[in-house]
């Protein structure tokens, strides 16, 4: 069983917008950086937002400057992305991540969720 649930994933019109929510028991949320992945054209993980280690800056990949927004709720242990004028080409399956570290490649992730598909329909 995965740590990290998302929800909030589903079909929308391009457009439209979504809001995806991943909640990580306190242990892990506490302790670790989060940030969201989605899965590339080939496969891989591409990172697309993400919390800054011991800072609340936030880091966004090019393709949703201006589009994505993440944030978080501390009494929930949740962290979200907005997702605004959806492109289809933002069409995936988003994963969540937590790293100690907050480097953002796939590979300094300590933990994922099971990801959520979002479809953006033409």
């Amino acid at each position: 069983q995965k740590l990290l649930v998302e929800s909030g994933g589903g079909v929308v019109q391009a457009g439209g917008s979504l809001r995806l929510a991943c909640t990580a028991p306190g242990n892990i949320y506490n302790n670790h950086v989060m940030a969201w992945f989605r899965q590339g054209p080939r496969d891989e993980r591409e990172f697309v937002a993400g919390f800054v280690r011991d800072d609340r800056r936030t880091d966004y990949a090019d393709a949703v400057k201006g589009r994505f927004t993440i944030s978080r709720d501390d009494a929930k242990n949740t962290v979200y992305l907005q997702m605004n004028s959806l492109k289809v080409e933002d069409a995936s399956v988003y994963y969540c991540a937590a790293s100690t570290l907050g480097y953002w490649r796939s590979s300094s992730v300590d933990y994922w969720g099971k990801g959520t598909l979002v479809t953006v329909s033409s």
